[in-house]
């Protein structure tokens, strides 16, 4: 390993998911690793491009603790492009492999490796997976390594939710908020209380709370918006762009906007 040996005993939750996941999904990643790491789980994932690099990231931006598990020796970075993000998690939390200085990447290392990902924590996470995809195989090693597994479940036509749809209709626990993992894995850890309570209150008053649930997951349009609140296109507006500034909401190329979280 390099970096900081405590952080191992810390009670650690992976997170795993797509190589080439959705603006969405990253953004979910790094969101649910940035709150979680400033609860105290130190985040585990593989250091692999998409998901498992916006969960170190989250983590890291959260002020908190994350450990990447990797497929080659430790005197190399795989993908090369990850070498600063390497260098940060070393900062504070840790790299870890199996494999001796000098192994190169392999596609049988990883399976390999993702088995220390999720034998290393309590719980694993799954945010976004096709069907056919390396994070199930994390998935059953946690189960055979009696691990809590979460799924965030996703539209039945985005095709990287259908993993995590199947996962959940085998038995993996839904997940929609932090507090989800927080009911199962709380007991593993010292939760910072002021923080949790901060976190979990709304922040919003109610007109901005009634226009963000009209926000559907999928492109929302104003004049949708409009027609089902029944407030004018000002007051639409003006509460869309506290809500986009709040990061609750995000625009898109056609004017119209999505929900985030």
């Amino acid at each position: 390993m390099r970096g900081h040996a405590n952080v191992l005993s810390l009670p650690q939750l992976a997170m795993v998911g797509s190589r080439n996941p959705s603006a969405l999904g990253k953004e979910t990643a790094y969101s649910f690793a940035r709150t979680l790491a400033r609860l105290g789980f130190a985040i585990t994932s593989g250091l692999a491009l998409g998901i498992d690099a916006a969960s170190h990231q989250g983590a890291l931006d959260g002020q908190g603790v994350t450990i990447a598990v990797a497929g080659t020796g430790l005197d190399r970075v795989y993908p090369a492009q990850h070498k600063d993000l390497a260098l940060a998690i070393v900062e504070s939390g840790a790299l870890v492999s199996e494999f001796p200085p000098g192994t190169l990447a392999k596609a049988n290392h990883f399976p390999r490796r993702n088995r220390i990902i999720s034998g290393l924590s309590i719980g694993l996470l799954v945010v976004e997976a096709a069907k056919q995809s390396g994070s199930l195989i994390t998935a059953r090693l946690a189960l055979e390594q009696n691990r809590e597994v979460f799924a965030i479940p996703g539209s039945i036509h985005n095709p990287l939710a259908r993993g995590c749809n199947a996962l959940i209709r085998e038995g993996a626990k839904l997940v929609e908020t932090t507090n989800d993992i927080v009911e199962e894995l709380g007991q593993f850890n010292q939760i910072d209380e002021e923080f949790y309570n901060e976190s979990t209150q709304s922040k919003l008053d109610l007109e901005q709370q009634t226009i963000l649930n009209l926000v559907m997951f999928s492109p929302t349009s104003i004049d949708t918006l409009v027609q089902n609140s029944g407030l004018s296109v000002e007051e639409i507006s003006s509460t869309l762009l506290i809500l986009e500034l709040q990061g609750y909401i995000e625009a898109t190329a056609a004017g119209c906007y999505i929900r985030t979280k």
